[in-house]
């Protein structure tokens, strides 16, 4: 039996199972429907169709030349025409077409196919291969990172965009880690991350920035910027409970209710206390804070403060660091809560986020982070939704101290 070469091998997407004659028909189309519009362009610049000489003469021709274009429909050659334009002075000058405008090899379908392709979690070299059959083959890494950094004026508009208009209740602030190249060297910055809460209960992405840690001094940076901008004091302002952004946000906006994060003060607890009582504790933890009523939460609280301060002070300790800014929630309505007991909203982006540069080990700069992280959002790769409770939004808060009977 003769052996089967490698050449004779069923290639899989490429063999004739997989030819579509529609496609092949549609394409092979293509170049003269370009040639065509590209001599319609010039037929209304010059006034005159090809070989007519009749009325003023604006210009004349002078042969083509060959421009490949990249598009959804995959790579051809198009023969541009060539002519020369008569000025007012007498002088002529080159015409130049709007169809295909000089340096264009790719169609902004294509870039933005490209671009949604690498936001969807593939790195440049694997957007290459994942779209090589529909271009061709015609694209390398280095068209798919250009075509990513077209949305880099975007980015920048994005970052100068007025706020005031926003109409912002509610501030969401946190940060986290990413490793970026700096100084051919793999580094650890922390992003930092704004989120708002429209009137009508919309997330909206205020600001992104990166910096070497989440300092009082950089977090005010941040919250500098969003005031120069037009964002107003917030009614609300949810953290992480991080030192250095609670004393940039007492500095800025000293009278703003702050809620201080439920799960994250939950693992608080939980590093001041042995492997063995963690069931415990998150259970009792779970029941103060989301009892039902505020009586119940002061019971619970009181409860939680006696029993571990006997079996493990330091939980207590933990418990008690946070104060009141742990249930400023229960100063708002109860369908509110759900919302503003935590900052998992933008938890979750950051869960997006790192799921999708996971396959890059590492990230090319730090202005990159930012940038990939905004424009997820800006394309619809990530979905902001309303916040629950939004509708009693109108509802002043009350104002409430716990009981300290514990």
């Amino acid at each position: 039996m003769d052996e089967i070469t490698a050449t004779s091998a069923p290639r899989p997407f490429q063999d004739q199972d997989w030819f579509d004659p529609l496609e092949g028909a549609v394409r092979a189309r293509i170049r003269g429907f370009i040639e065509e519009m590209l001599e319609a362009e010039l037929d209304a610049v010059l006034q005159r169709r090809r070989y007519d000489r009749q009325g003023p003469a604006r210009g004349h021709r002078h042969g083509h030349r060959e421009r490949q274009l990249i598009g959804t429909f995959g790579p051809v050659s198009v023969s541009v025409p060539r002519a020369r334009l008569a000025g007012a002075d007498g002088r002529t000058s080159e015409w130049h077409n709007r169809t295909i405008p000089a340096y264009k090899r790719l169609t902004r379908r294509a870039e933005a196919l490209i671009a949604a392709t690498y936001l969807s979690g593939t790195n440049t070299r694997r957007v290459r291969r994942a779209l090589g059959a529909l271009f061709g083959g015609a694209i390398g890494k280095d068209v798919v990172s250009r075509a990513w950094h077209k949305v880099h004026t975007d980015w920048e508009a994005w970052q100068q965009r007025d706020l005031a208009v926003d109409d912002i209740v509610r501030l969401i602030l946190d940060g986290t880690l990413v490793r970026v190249r700096l100084d051919r060297k793999a580094t650890s910055l922390s992003v930092l991350v704004a989120l708002g809460v429209r009137r009508d209960g919309q997330k909206v992405l205020l600001a992104l920035r990166n910096m070497g840690g989440e300092s009082e001094a950089a977090w005010r940076a941040l919250l500098d910027d969003l005031v120069a901008r037009g964002l107003p004091a917030p009614e609300l302002v949810i953290v992480d409970g991080a030192p250095g952004l609670d004393k940039a946000i007492a500095a800025l906006w000293n009278d703003v209710p702050v809620q201080r994060c439920t799960v994250h003060k939950h693992r608080n607890l939980l590093a001041h206390a042995p492997k063995k009582l963690y069931d415990e504790i998150s259970a009792d933890y779970a029941d103060m804070i989301y009892a039902k009523t505020v009586k119940e939460v002061e019971a619970k609280r009181n409860a939680f403060l006696r029993k571990w301060r006997l079996r493990c002070r330091p939980v207590a300790d933990s418990l008690e660091e946070a104060g009141d800014k742990l249930f400023t929630f229960l100063r708002f309505p109860s369908d509110q809560w759900k919302s503003i007991r935590t900052t998992n909203a933008i938890e979750r982006l950051h869960e997006e986020f790192k799921r999708r540069i996971k396959t890059q080990c590492l990230l090319p700069c730090a202005e990159t982070a930012c940038m990939l992280f905004w424009a997820l959002l800006a394309s619809g790769q990530i979905s902001l939704r309303r916040v629950d409770g939004w509708d009693t939004f109108h509802v002043p808060p009350v104002e409430h101290n716990l009981d300290r009977a514990a």
